[in-house]
């Protein structure tokens, strides 16, 4: 079954480089479904996942960045579901696209992006739709944590809790939207089993590997994506 080894690695490279997973699930999901059914199957195992993750971090959690990101990636987030259950599916795919070549480039651009802590509400809102309409909002999440001072563990587990509000804002707003059904859930009980079990074991890796290792597993998950990408696109 494709949910048991895609969720796998999308749990491992999440934790291991705190960034990454999502946007390979998502298009690789978007491949196989659609784009639409892709988010609606995501969403509940994503959320699980993260909640999973923010649990095994909660002691690092920064939770003054995280209540912040919150207010504003929570409305964001239900805004975009809502947006996304209209969307046509060839603007959904080439914003998955757009979504993974930025995650390409985000190294060497990205990186530089050193947003003010008073941006963070009004810049998770924008995320938050972001999320919603084609998934890989990380990327955009990653420098906004970033320019806050989190690094490592606290990075992490702050991502975690807000990956959660995301996930749970555009959940809602499929589920209003008549996205969720009773396969899509069944999709995303298997995917969120895979994920919880790619968590341990990225966890576990996280002790082994050095700090050079987990930008080169980013950066080639990013690579992957990007290539299945410009094949739904190109369908």
């Amino acid at each position: 079954m494709l949910f048991v080894p895609l969720g796998i690695v999308a749990g491992m490279v999440t934790t291991v480089a705190g960034f990454g997973g999502g946007i390979l699930l998502q298009v690789v999901l978007s491949l196989a479904l659609g784009p639409r059914v892709a988010l609606a199957v995501s969403a509940p195992a994503l959320l699980i996942g993260n909640l999973h993750r923010a649990v095994h971090f909660r002691a690092q959690i920064d939770r003054g960045v995280a209540l912040s990101f919150v207010l504003g990636a929570l409305p964001g987030s239900l805004i975009g579901g809502l947006t996304a259950v209209v969307m046509p599916p060839a603007a959904m795919q080439a914003l998955m696209l757009a979504m993974a070549s930025l995650a390409v480039a985000r190294p060497a651009e990205l990186r530089r992006w050193k947003p003010s802590a008073a941006l963070m509400i009004p810049a998770s809102a924008g995320i938050g739709m972001v999320s919603a309409t084609s998934g890989g909002a990380g990327l955009l999440v990653s420098p906004l944590l970033l320019s806050a001072g989190l690094t490592g563990e606290r990075y992490v587990s702050t991502a975690a809790v807000a990956a959660v509000s995301m996930h749970a804002g555009r959940l809602v707003a499929y589920g209003v939207g008549g996205l969720v059904s009773a396969q899509t859930l069944e999709y995303g009980a298997a995917l969120t089993a895979a994920i919880l079990v790619g968590n341990v074991l990225g966890a576990h890796a996280r002790k082994h590997l050095s700090a050079s290792v987990t930008p080169r597993v980013e950066l080639g998950v990013l690579w992957a994506a990007t290539a299945l990408a410009v094949a739904g696109v190109a369908r």
